[in-house]
């Protein structure tokens, strides 16, 4: 259950963003371009790092969403849980771990980032630009899971909003739909 009234009962981001619908369109182009321009992440590792940080932060609606879309994508069902328990043994490509460590840390522990988390990063073949690429998925999704929470996105059952959500990303990406209606201020 939202805390504020204008967001509703059914509790989707977009209604968070009415709020701001200026600041809306940056976020979503923002997502467009970190989750679906180039970059040496997959689309799958992406999301993985998305759902995985999400999960971290506690923040079901988020982690729930972005679960189904890294396993539309390719990762193997269940994998988040798997990687919550214990990154080694989790089934995920060996190259990923690093970056699921750095998440985890620059996630709970970010004043204690070093050289050798990048390095360990450098070390499993990732270039320079996949770990800026990565620090800006983990950076969106402590954010966006930041402001989901602070709206009161864990209260009630959300999770009839997942196979939604998921499949609107899966076939459209990051923006809204086109429309011709103008932007309502509030």
């Amino acid at each position: 259950m939202a805390f504020l009234s204008k967001i509703g009962k059914k509790f989707v981001v977009p209604d968070i963003f009415s709020w701001s619908p200026e600041a809306s369109s940056c976020i979503d182009e923002w997502h467009e371009i970190v989750m679906r321009g180039e970059s040496p992440l997959t689309v799958a590792e992406r999301e993985l790092i998305t759902a995985y940080t999400s999960r971290l932060n506690g923040c079901a609606l988020c982690s729930g969403v972005h679960s189904l879309v890294a396993e539309q994508f390719g990762i193997e069902n269940g994998a988040i849980d798997a990687i919550i328990d214990d990154i080694d043994s989790a089934p995920v490509d060996d190259k990923i771990r690093p970056l699921l460590r750095f998440a985890k840390k620059l996630t709970q522990q970010p004043v204690k980032m070093t050289q050798a988390d990048a390095d360990a990063v450098f070390a499993a073949g990732w270039s320079e630009q996949a770990l800026h690429d990565a620090i800006n998925i983990i950076c969106m999704a402590n954010f966006m899971n930041r402001i989901v929470l602070a709206h009161g996105g864990t209260e009630g059952d959300i999770s009839a909003h997942f196979n939604l959500a998921a499949n609107y990303l899966v076939e459209n990406g990051y923006l809204p739909p086109k429309s011709n209606k103008p932007a309502k201020h509030s």
